[in-house]
């Protein structure tokens, strides 16, 4: 899964859990929440730092998810180093392009990728994208506005999504 790669990681708060924060040399190959469903095993995550203050890149792309979840970024500019497939690139790339308080469905990307055909492999890359947030596959619904899955899980992505204005606030309830 590296390749030989030297890689660190530190772990930030979040309104939605801890964060850790993964980097090559290169730049951010992973962020993972504390449930994500498709978590790095320990012994491939590199150094563990004290605080991502420890690594330029890492403090970096923590502060920037900092002024997001603060409402004050609304898109990241960090170097990334994530490690997929081609065609897993190609849907990151577009997740990528995808704005701050906007969506896309899947069939949506698979016509942008030139075949409405992948929806499914489109899915499949789309919940293997190890950039958590910074290419944010939150943003990616089901075609009739529903939500689907998030590695990070459901209740994570509805945050990110009312943290957008996509999704209205939660009503309060009496019980």
């Amino acid at each position: 899964m590296t390749s030989g790669r030297v890689l660190r990681h530190g772990l930030m708060d979040s309104p939605i859990g801890g964060l850790r924060i993964v980097a090559s040399r290169h730049g951010i190959t992973g962020i993972y929440m504390e449930n994500h469903a498709h978590p790095l095993d320990s012994g491939v995550l590199g150094e563990r730092l004290a605080s991502v203050a420890d690594d330029p890149g890492i403090a970096l792309c923590a502060g920037q998810l900092a002024e997001y979840f603060a409402g004050t970024r609304t898109s990241f500019e960090v170097p990334l180093d994530a490690q997929g497939t081609e065609f897993q690139q190609r849907v990151w790339a577009r997740l990528a392009r995808i704005p701050f308080g906007a969506t896309r469905s899947y069939g949506q990307l698979a016509l942008e990728l030139g075949d409405e055909k992948l929806t499914r492999a489109v899915g499949t890359a789309n919940g293997r994208n190890p950039i958590a947030i910074v290419v944010p596959c939150h943003r990616v619904i089901g075609a009739d506005g529903s939500m689907t899955g998030y590695a990070g899980g459901l209740g994570a992505k509805e945050f990110l999504l009312r943290h957008e204005g996509i999704l209205p606030e939660a009503e309060a309830t009496l019980f």
